[in-house]
């Protein structure tokens, strides 16, 4: 429960603007209590969200017991190879609030590896599901049918990665966001093997801290990234056994490097059988009726946030991700879609668009739960909210008037940087336009900055280094290659992802293989590309060959992580600004007890640059990185041997520096 007078005190007093919208945001802050109240009050919610040790399969004493919420069903049979698929020799019996139960006796009535299936008869018509709290899925060979798969191994997965709910959390999140099917280069769907096997390694030398997974739970379509759930307590069979999936997880946290789930309860798949869609045979047993219950531009279900059994359902999947498979948090996707009745498709430029009837409040009470629940089950989880409206108060307390998530994905920066490569001549950029951009921020509220995610790698959109070579990427890699408008795309592709990771946020993102330049973009087998995994794979191969520039880009990007982690820039407050040009094309800032100096002229090197030193102090500085080193494809114009001594000039106290076209410096005080 909230103290609301405190809560709405302390948001007022977070961010003055937000005070003619107090109704609003007292609405949420009342609604919450009330459903807190509801599902049990001073209790914590984490013994509210226990449905999984309730419903599906779950062996007894003396054989097994079968739940499933069915509120509209009539009848309702179990089925499967345990008994011959049988399809009425098995009914189940209506217990109470539309429960219903089937008790089998003896211990071998259903066994590990099972196949089983609903026969749900609502009003006449009898239809074929899979139980919603399966935890796996899998086709049966004999049927053709995806089917529930009964999962109880005799031997538990027995973990070695310590004490879970003591780890340590990273201090700020560098985050590898990755898809376990297309991290391989083989035309073939990858597996938590061989991501557990060959890509950890790789993540772990490039120095980040925090993976992000993306499309784990079950969905059926391979090209929909992951974004069409069917199956949420079920990890993707497509990769492999739950129990690969937990010693991948096992092996990552022994290496230091922490798991986020990249979670989507913003939506459901449409499917009917083998998804939530009219599980019991109505529309609204899950998900909002009519048109509302229906997302206008995905064409998937929206769920009745308002509804305490779907809170229990979504609340008690995130809380069985952290017990069963030791995830550290999760990215929640489609935020911005869950909150707005009209989901986010309208652009956002004032407080007035983020409260008013658009506002779904019954879905920001749920996110604002679900955050309690995570921090509940395990204080060391980190949260991430995928929200493009900037809503306020999205990565605040509860008990400061927020709805509790970490941080928030800065989603506006790829959009900053494709606006400015793709549709501006690079000597017309504003210097000042993108010092706001990058530096802007919420009150209190952290962020996650990011030059491109997975959103840019795809088909349809072009990532950061196709943007900036474009054709040429295909003949102008080799290292012995060079003309204008290929070194111009090297160092640009270095300068732009240095200057969002040193400057924005307070994390950073990178979708696996950009921090390359990955040459071709992200496409799932579809019938429109002849059902190919060309594309849906990474081309590991290019960045280990000493002969082509890939490993300029993965030498750089893993030194530029380095140099954050080392330094702490993340968690050292925001960047303070020591000089903008805009006709030069300089920014130079502080952040981290450091000095980071940028020329983004295309063509304009500048000789004595000044560096102020009057935030971190007079003394003598190096060069720590720069990316015009030569084991990142650059020409050595700046020397890290070199000794820049401040000292007292009319601009104040600082020294002077070389700083080429197209390059960046990260300075620090000699000790």
């Amino acid at each position: 429960m909230i103290n609301l007078e405190k809560a709405l005190s302390k948001l007022r007093e977070t961010d003055p603007y937000l005070d003619p919208f107090m109704g609003d945001v007292k609405l949420h802050l009342e609604r919450y209590n009330d459903v807190r109240r509801a599902l049990g009050g001073e209790l914590p919610i984490s013994e509210f969200a226990n449905g999984h040790h309730y419903f599906g399969f779950h062996p007894t004493e003396d054989g097994w017991v079968f739940r499933e919420w069915l509120p509209g069903a009539d009848q309702v049979w179990l089925f499967g190879d345990f008994n011959g698929w049988d399809r009425y020799s098995c009914p189940l019996t209506k217990a109470e609030d539309g429960v219903w139960e089937v008790h089998l006796a003896g211990k071998d009535a259903l066994k590990h590896g099972q196949f089983a299936k609903l026969i749900v008869s609502t009003h006449g018509p009898e239809e074929e599901r899979i139980p919603a709290y399966i935890r796996r899925c899998e086709m049966d060979s004999s049927t053709h049918t995806l089917c529930g798969q009964i999962w109880m191994p005799e031997k538990p997965f027995r973990w070695t990665d310590g004490n879970y709910y003591k780890r340590r959390r990273p201090e700020a999140p560098l985050i590898y966001e990755a898809h376990i099917g297309m991290a391989q280069e083989h035309g073939h769907v990858g597996s938590y093997q061989e991501f557990a096997d060959e890509t950890l390694e790789w993540i772990k030398q490039a120095g980040y801290n925090t993976i992000q997974l993306m499309a784990i739970q079950e969905h059926p379509y391979y090209a929909s990234f992951g974004y069409q759930v069917t199956n949420f307590f079920a990890p993707s069979h497509r990769y492999g056994t739950p129990e690969e999936l937990k010693a991948l997880i096992n092996k990552a946290h022994k290496m230091g490097i922490a798991v986020l789930l990249d979670v989507v309860h913003s939506h459901a798949c449409p499917n009917v059988g083998e998804g939530l869609n009219l599980q019991d045979g109505t529309e609204d047993q899950y998900f909002l009726p009519g048109e509302r219950g229906w997302h206008p531009g995905w064409n998937t279900r929206i769920f009745d946030y308002g509804k305490h059994q779907v809170l229990h359902f979504l609340l008690s999947n995130l809380k069985y991700w952290q017990e069963e498979f030791h995830f550290d948090g999760f990215r929640f996707d489609g935020v911005t879609s869950m909150m707005y009745e009209n989901h986010g498709m309208c652009a956002f430029g004032s407080y007035d668009d983020y409260f008013s009837l658009n506002t779904n409040v019954d879905a920001r009470v749920y996110l604002t739960l679900a955050n309690e629940l995570i921090h509940e089950v395990n204080k060391k989880a980190v949260t991430v909210a995928e929200d493009m409206s900037g809503f306020p108060g999205m990565c605040l307390p509860l008990e400061k008037g927020g709805i509790g998530f970490d941080y928030r994905l800065a989603m506006g920066m790829p959009d900053i940087w494709i606006k400015l490569v793709k549709d501006m001549r690079q000597e017309d950029w504003d210097m000042f336009y993108l010092w706001h951009e990058l530096t802007t921020s919420r009150p209190e509220e952290k962020s996650i900055g990011y030059a491109e995610s997975h959103d840019q790698a795809l088909v349809g959109d072009q990532t950061l280094m196709f943007r900036l070579a474009d054709a040429e990427m295909y003949t102008g890699m080799e290292k012995s290659y060079h003309s204008p408008s290929m070194d111009r795309a090297v160092d640009m592709h270095k300068v732009i992802r240095f200057l969002t990771c040193s400057l924005a946020g307070n994390g950073y993102l990178n979708f696996i293989g950009n921090e390359f330049g990955h040459p071709e973009w992200v496409d799932f087998p579809r019938e429109g590309n002849g059902w190919s995994y060309h594309y849906a794979r990474r081309q590991w191969s290019l960045v280990h060959n000493d002969n082509y520039k890939f490993q300029w880009l993965a030498n750089f990007d893993r030194e530029m992580i380095r140099l954050m982690k080392e330094n702490h820039v993340h968690v050292s407050g925001h960047g303070e600004s020591l000089w903008i040009d805009k006709e030069k094309k300089l920014l130079i800032f502080a952040r981290g007890g450091m000095l980071f100096a940028f020329n983004l002229h295309p063509t304009r090197s500048q000789e004595g640059v000044f560096i102020s030193t009057r935030i971190t102090g007079a003394g003598e500085y190096r060069a720590v990185l720069t990316t015009d080193e030569e084991d990142f494809g650059g020409q050595e114009r700046i020397s890290k041997g070199m000794v820049y001594h401040s000292s007292e000039t009319p601009y104040g106290e600082g020294f002077l520096i070389y700083l080429p076209c197209r390059t960046a410096v990260a300075l620090k005080k000699v000790d």
